[in-house]
């Protein structure tokens, strides 16, 4: 198979960063330098990135955080890539790297044990074993494990209140798993807190599983948050979970609404997505901004203007 041009690169890594707003001008920066682009959430708790460019580029990048003393230990999930798979550049600070609100919370004391792709596979299916889901509710609409727990939830910040509906489970030998691994984290170490006992988390998410394994027994596509919107996992015994949001068929084709102003992600199948234009509905389908629909459902952010130094020392004449 010919070798893509493009890399797309997801980590996390919970480690003590010192000084978060220097560290986010110097890595903005280095993104700059090499024309990476994608999002990096940068907190005193650690890192937390997807970022694409070209295969040199991202190569340069891993060489970048792992020569740094503090990040040796940064896996990288890796896929490739026919173009770019984000339009901008973004590097923010914020307090956690993926909201909870543990934010006391340190994963580094207290975190389920890892169970690596091949030993989640071999294990998954024992009688003992619940697999629990502790993603949004529109992610595991259209994937998930096959007979995973999940659970009703638009924000991963709603988890520890959800806890309360999973005391049956106690006794059980549970494994937390979400898209890359970073929510199960914080969600394996809760559960120990809260004094369930056998508590395990798929070490690199759903997106490790498909690149060490075949993906046996993950149904439907796995939702990502980049142009790409869904990647297969599934090769070995692939199956469509979701339904089409107009007319209810079997569908995992998923579309970006194509009224700005609605601007929801959901499966629309082919039929429906041209009989509607790339709307979600008659209602987006007539609205005045309306895009233009080329059958993709996907549309790129205008750049218009973009200036990647925006935010970038704020007290230089380079930011607009």
């Amino acid at each position: 198979m010919e070798q893509k041009n493009y890399l797309v690169l997801a980590y996390y890594l919970y480690v003590p960063i010192e000084d978060p707003i220097a560290y986010r001008e110097a890595h903005h920066l280095f993104c700059i330098q090499h024309n990476i682009r994608g999002r990096v959430i940068i907190a005193k708790e650690g890192l937390n990135g997807t970022v694409s460019g070209l295969r040199e580029d991202c190569e340069a990048y891993m060489r970048y955080l792992e020569a740094d003393e503090r990040f040796k230990e940064v896996v990288f999930k890796i896929h490739e890539h026919d173009e770019m798979a984000f339009a901008k550049i973004h590097v923010r600070v914020k307090e956690e790297i993926v909201h909870s609100g543990l934010v006391d919370f340190d994963p580094n004391q207290l975190t389920g044990e890892h169970l690596s792709p091949k030993a989640f596979k071999q294990i998954k299916d024992e009688e003992d074993v619940v697999i629990l889901d502790v993603r949004s509710t529109y992610e595991h609409r259209l994937g998930k494990f096959k007979d995973a727990v999940t659970l009703d939830i638009d924000n991963f910040r709603e988890f520890p209140e959800k806890i309360k509906e999973l005391d049956h489970l106690r006794g059980k030998k549970i494994i937390t798993y979400c898209t890359g691994g970073i929510k199960c984290e914080k969600a394996s170490g809760y559960l120990l807190e809260q004094g369930f006992e056998n508590v395990y988390q798929l070490h690199g998410g759903i997106i490790q599983y498909g690149l060490d394994t075949d993906g046996e027994d993950f149904e439907g596509k796995c939702y990502v948050f980049d142009n790409r919107l869904a990647v297969d996992i599934n090769t070995k015994n692939p199956t469509v979970l979701s339904q089409c949001y107009v007319c209810g068929t079997a569908s995992d084709r998923m579309v970006n609404c194509a009224n700005p102003h609605c601007n929801i992600h959901v499966p629309i199948c082919e039929n429906c997505g041209w009989e509607l234009e790339g709307a979600c509905s008659t209602t987006c389908k007539t609205h005045t901004d309306k895009r233009p629909y080329d059958g993709t459902g996907y549309y790129a952010k205008k750049t218009n203007g973009y200036n990647p130094y925006k935010g970038w020392k704020r007290n230089t004449s380079t930011e607009e």
